[in-house]
């Protein structure tokens, strides 16, 4: 099946699936991928790291090389990433990710759901929201799983254009507006 994913980050998304699937570690770079993305989200320096374009080549491989060795990275994710580097393309780090586990889900078959929540899911919490979404949607599931304590509690779940909002961040910006049209 042909990547369907264009652009910048869809090449190095699709060069690197065929890379982990060559090694047998599609799992495993999926893996270290989410963990990169959810560093990403919580850490502003390592942000910076990725985004800055004052950083030398050097610098910003040397800094998401250490990032990815202290995370425990396979060696072909951090061979990958620092290639990435390398080439002046870690502003477009998010996106590859994005793009790798949605062609990853792709080939299986599966539709993949975006889930915030403001706490870390327990394991059997992620396989009770996996099995709710999948008998929602009525077929295979990949659960992208971030944690963003702005939420301050409850979910937010996306599925292709679809988009639920249950958390408590949201139900209180609702009631203050509807509190401004009672006054």
């Amino acid at each position: 099946m042909a990547s369907e994913t264009t652009g910048l980050a869809g090449r190095y998304a699709s060069a690197l699936y065929e890379l982990a699937d060559g090694e047998k570690a599609l799992d495993a770079v999926a893996d270290d991928l989410r963990s990169l993305r959810q560093a990403l989200i919580e850490s502003p320096e390592l942000l910076r790291l990725v985004r800055s374009p004052v950083l030398s080549r050097d610098e910003q491989t040397r800094g998401i090389t250490a990032v990815l060795e202290k995370m425990g990275a396979q060696a072909l994710t951090r061979k990958f990433i620092g290639t990435v580097a390398g080439n002046r393309r870690l502003f477009a780090l998010d996106a590859m990710i994005t793009a790798f586990l949605a062609e990853l889900a792709a080939r299986r078959g599966e539709v993949t759901a975006d889930v915030t929540s403001a706490v870390e899911l327990s394991k059997e919490q992620l396989a009770d929201v996996t099995d709710a979404i999948k008998k929602a949607v009525g077929q295979k599931v990949a659960v992208n799983l971030s944690v963003d304590p702005a939420l301050i509690g409850g979910l937010i779940v996306r599925v292709g254009s679809r988009m639920i909002d249950n958390s408590i961040r949201s139900k209180l910006q609702r009631l203050q507006l509807a509190m401004k049209g009672v006054g």
